[in-house]
């Protein structure tokens, strides 16, 4: 894949923050065959759109649904802090690809049949550096993370079959396996206030499956890191465990692969599951990523009776435009900010022990922490929610009015957020702005 891309652009765009809290000014974006006039919230047409959900009435000019579409500029003029989305944010020539390859099958002009043998544009060598990357032998892409669990569940097992999972899981592992008919024996937590994941209760479990069917379980799952609290297990922990008791492995990466370095081989992986849209800097659709070991290759990509080049589990092709083409231009972009992750986890602590000085705010999740995502239980915040007009809206308000988006609006009693690729000065911000929330309405209330 090296040497491909867009047509070097003079002016480049991506993460346009806006100065003092964004030192950089919202610039042209400019596509290979055209051009997007620039965002500029000065002008009298776009100043009405500077709210992030964009105009509060249907444009007149527009029918039906159409009017009802807001431009959306949060990355352009706020801090958002959703941890849904922090590591989703499209560098510049991400954003530029997904405006060259915007239109429907744009992936198909050269097809050869698949769309993993494509060779132009090159996915076929992409998915070899992503495998390298992750440190598996082979790679496809998918649909997103949770249709490629789907792929393996349906793939190793077959219905009334028990597989484990952690209880910190995301609710798609739950779908999925209900979906393919198997039965689940869940790893608990430690409960409040770290609900943390003991990797040798992988082990507990196998034995308690063998007993009661007397088949070891057909797939183990770990949440690498979960999407509640932001906690990090030991993969290679229980990847040992399922190695030794001959347990296929899946590694569910959706926030920690392309935030941080990961080894299949060395945490003893059959498989990882990797979310482009949530840490692989991928827009312009869902994208996941199926990596697995040469072993399970045949048995999880096996061909169609009927149609010998397209991949039964992948009805033949996946994601056939903008958002893979986008994948592909933003990994260089990942490849090199894994190498930080150590930065980017001292930024989170060091923003939750400021955060929890304000008084009566407690990280939940494990301590000291190991992620960006953030979970808070916040009685501070909830307790002015009890007697502001607005109750729990309060806040969304007042953070809003700060330019500060991506909490709950409506939700105090807890705060969820992410510190990923934020800079120290905004979260400073973001820091001054709570405290001064606090201390303005707790007097006033």
């Amino acid at each position: 894949m090296t040497g491909w891309s867009l047509q070097d652009d003079p002016e480049p765009s991506g993460k346009n923050f806006r100065s003092p809290l964004h030192p950089r000014r919202p610039e042209r974006v400019v596509a290979k065959n055209g051009a997007i006039p620039p965002i500029d919230p000065r002008t009298k047409e776009q100043g009405r759109y500077a709210h992030p959900e964009g105009p509060k009435r249907p444009r007149p000019d527009r029918e039906g649904a159409l009017g009802m579409i807001r431009p959306r500029m949060r990355e352009e003029l706020y801090i958002n802090l959703n941890p849904l989305q922090r590591g989703g944010v499209v560098p510049a020539e991400g954003r530029k690809t997904a405006v060259a390859y915007i239109d429907g099958y744009s992936t198909c002009d050269y097809c050869p049949g698949t769309l993993h043998l494509m060779k132009k544009p090159p996915i076929q060598d992409f998915l070899k550096e992503v495998a390298e990357f992750l440190n598996m032998d082979t790679a496809t892409l998918t649909q997103g993370c949770r249709e490629a669990k789907l792929i393996i569940m349906r793939s190793l097992t077959t219905p009334g079959q028990t597989i484990l999972v952690d209880s910190n899981k995301h609710y798609t592992t739950q779908l999925a396996a209900e979906l393919a008919g198997l039965e689940i024996v869940e790893i608990p937590n430690s409960g409040y206030p770290r609900f943390r994941i003991d990797p040798d209760g992988y082990l507990e479990a196998i034995g308690k499956v063998k007993k009661e069917t007397g088949k070891p379980p057909a797939l183990a799952l770990l949440t690498h890191v979960d999407w509640l609290y932001g906690n990090l297990v030991d993969a290679a922990r229980v990847g040992g465990i399922c190695r030794e008791h001959d347990v296929p492995f899946l590694l569910n990466t959706a926030y920690s692969s392309g935030r941080m370095s990961i080894d299949g081989k060395r945490v003893h992986a059959d498989f990882i599951t990797c979310s482009g849209h949530k840490s692989w800097a991928t827009g312009g659709g869902t994208m996941g990523i199926l990596a697995m070991q040469s072993e399970w290759e045949k048995k999880v990509l096996k061909p169609s009776r009927h149609h010998e080049l397209k991949p039964l589990e992948l009805l033949g092709c996946t994601t056939r435009g903008t958002s893979a083409l986008t994948l592909m231009a933003s990994f260089p972009t990942v490849k090199q900010r894994v190498k930080i992750w150590r930065e980017e986890v001292e930024k989170a602590r060091r923003f939750s022990s400021q955060i929890e000085s304000l008084g009566a705010v407690r990280q939940l999740g494990e301590k000291p922490h190991c992620h960006d995502l953030l979970r808070f239980e916040t009685p501070v915040l909830h307790r002015i929610a009890q007697k502001h007009k607005r109750r729990g809206y309060y806040l969304y308000e007042e953070l809003r009015k700060r330019k500060i988006v991506g909490t709950k609006p409506g939700r105090t009693k807890r705060l969820d957020l992410s510190t990923y690729q934020l800079t120290k000065e905004q979260l400073n911000y973001v820091l001054d702005s709570f405290k001064d929330i606090v201390d303005k309405l707790s007097i006033r209330n």
